[in-house]
């Protein structure tokens, strides 16, 4: 039986180190896309930055998950740039593209007309963040060409599980 291939892209951060440890834990064949020297579970590295990536890096995988996090308001827009760069590369192939997004995108309503970023008990600092992964995720819904899933963690995830 052949094994899964994998590659978790943005390895080094915190989801992207607990999706690697579980999926080796699982036996799937995981590479680590990281920037800089490779701090989780598995040998397999493209050591490389995100927006170097070209399609020959990620060819032959039968899922790409994108862990890739913005933080401060000038790299915000990055989330809508780098998946923008993964569509971009995995445009007509059968690599599967998983990409953890946010809850603060989430509709909390039939219409879709509110999401979770709008509720009141939405913490403030939390919405430019949510605002952007949305936006990068209503790109992501015009995209025809890639087989995509977005994955929408709790908004009070930790990665570290605690």
């Amino acid at each position: 039986m052949k094994s899964m291939k994998m590659a978790v892209v943005c390895a080094n951060g915190k989801a992207g180190r607990l999706i690697v440890e579980k999926a080796v834990e699982r036996g799937i064949e995981v590479t680590a896309v990281v920037r800089e020297e490779n701090r989780s579970s598995t040998q397999n590295v493209i050591k490389k930055d995100l927006f170097s990536l070209v399609p020959e890096d990620l060819a032959g995988f039968d899922a790409v998950i994108d862990a890739f996090g913005a933080w401060t308001p000038e790299t915000l827009p990055q989330h809508s740039s780098s998946l923008k760069h993964l569509c971009d590369l995995l445009s007509g192939t059968g690599t599967r593209l998983l990409v953890v997004g946010g809850a603060g995108s989430l509709y909390v309503n039939p219409d879709h007309t509110a999401q979770v970023m709008d509720g009141p008990d939405f913490p403030e600092a939390f919405v430019p963040l949510a605002g952007s992964m949305g936006q990068a995720l209503d790109e992501l819904r015009k995209r025809e060409d890639v087989r995509w899933t977005y994955l929408s963690p709790a908004c009070d995830f930790r990665a570290d599980g605690g």
